[in-house]
């Protein structure tokens, strides 16, 4: 994740330290004063949902999934996370709130000093729910709208999916949890950018996650609707606008871009443009420490069997299941080549990427999607949206 409203409009933020070694200089409480040393790890808990979204990296059906992890070997998991040192579990799913042992899952990592986050459709939250998750511990709910009304309900496959998730959202902050609002941009939703911003404002939600489209699940079977690298630009630069107006208005609303770290390189070209070359290379320096794409070294993934994944979005790849072996040792394990060749990628790099000027602050970005695309770990990530001029090199 890269915050837009740290690197522009310097808010602090409890990630701070996490995310840039920075938790010191930072008047928030922060998730850790330093930058993180374990993964955060998704936990895909279930493949089981209540809706079925165009754009669903883990494939998500109605009914339950054989071989899901029961709730005493999901304890054991957490033990074992917890045992590693991993900062942050985020229960995902599928729809995490159709496990009936939910809260006591949540319960059990707090317990054993993991921070427990949600990320959610949130149509299935009610006041009730929501203040049972609160009691467990939980510290944060991310909740997915994709657009206004009418181009939400058709994203997420169920009419009504759009006044169910805002209630859901107004339950979890009547309930006192901390709560998000996350979008995934294609061109069938695109012009209700602001629309959403808007939304979370009049809501008086104060985190917004923008997410990129990664080619994971049935992700992959709507590339065709993905941006092209032009109107990803504009988009962006529509995020980084529009974050800018609502900190001008006193509005401190904390805007994430996640999926696409071209985003790195680009808000270190408008920050040169828009803030001089002095707050150019402050957040050139940030971005650095950040440290780039994280798959396969400050994010992983476990799925609802307990097979371990590079990301979330790479579910179609295992590096090993929990069930054999603890998961520190299926993490550490570079004998495994996706893995190495994600922690080696710079030197692996080929056409635009491999002399980028922002190498070191996007590490190539999406190597799901290269792979996906040009059927190569190693190609260039064609989300990639910056002119051959910003990145200082020659078209291949």
């Amino acid at each position: 994740m890269i915050s837009v409203s740290k690197l522009l409009c310097d808010l602090d933020s409890e990630s701070d330290g996490l995310r840039y070694d920075a938790g010191a200089e930072s008047s928030r409480e922060q998730i850790t004063e330093r930058k993180q040393r374990r993964p955060v790890v998704v936990w895909n808990l279930t493949k089981q949902c209540n809706l079925h979204c165009s754009h669903c990296y883990a494939a998500a059906d109605t009914e339950t999934a054989p071989g899901e992890l029961t709730t005493g070997e999901g304890k054991a998991l957490l033990d074992d996370l917890a045992a590693y040192g991993v900062p942050v579990v985020l229960f995902s799913g599928g729809e995490p709130l159709v496990r009936d042992d939910l809260a006591d899952l949540v319960a059990h990592a707090a317990d054993r000093g993991l921070r427990p986050v949600l990320s959610t459709n949130g149509t299935l939250i009610t006041p009730e729910r929501a203040a049972r998750l609160r009691d467990a511990g939980l510290r944060y709910v991310g909740v997915s709208v994709d657009g206004l009304p009418e181009r939400n309900d058709a994203f997420r496959g169920k009419e009504g999916a759009f006044e169910a998730a805002v209630r859901g959202i107004e339950a979890s902050m009547d309930a006192g949890l901390k709560t998000g609002l996350r979008y995934t941009i294609t061109r069938a939703n695109a012009p209700d950018l602001e629309g959403v911003v808007d939304l979370l404002s009049d809501l008086g939600v104060d985190r917004f996650c923008f997410y990129h489209l990664d080619y994971g699940g049935r992700g992959a079977d709507i590339r065709d609707v993905d941006l092209s690298p032009a109107e990803t630009r504009e988009a962006i630069r529509r995020v980084c606008d529009v974050t800018r107006e609502y900190h001008a208005r006193g509005e401190e609303i904390e805007t994430l871009l996640v999926g696409n770290y071209a985003d790195a390189g680009y808000l270190v070209e408008y920050a040169r443009e828009e803030l001089g070359e002095k707050a150019a290379d402050r957040i050139y320096r940030a971005l650095e420490v950040n440290g780039g794409d994280p798959a396969g070294e400050r994010i992983a993934d476990v799925d609802y069997q307990g097979n371990v994944h590079p990301t979330q979005f790479w579910q179609g790849y295992s590096l090993g299941n929990v069930r054999d072996r603890p998961f520190g040792a299926i993490w550490e394990d570079e004998t495994n080549p996706i893995l190495r060749a994600l922690r080696d990628r710079p030197d692996g790099l080929s056409g635009r990427c491999a002399s980028c000027r922002y190498r070191s602050i996007c590490r190539g970005g999406s190597r799901l999607r290269a792979l996906s695309v040009c059927g190569d770990v190693f190609a260039p990530d064609p989300k990639c949206y910056l002119t051959e001029d910003e990145i200082g090199t020659a078209a291949p």
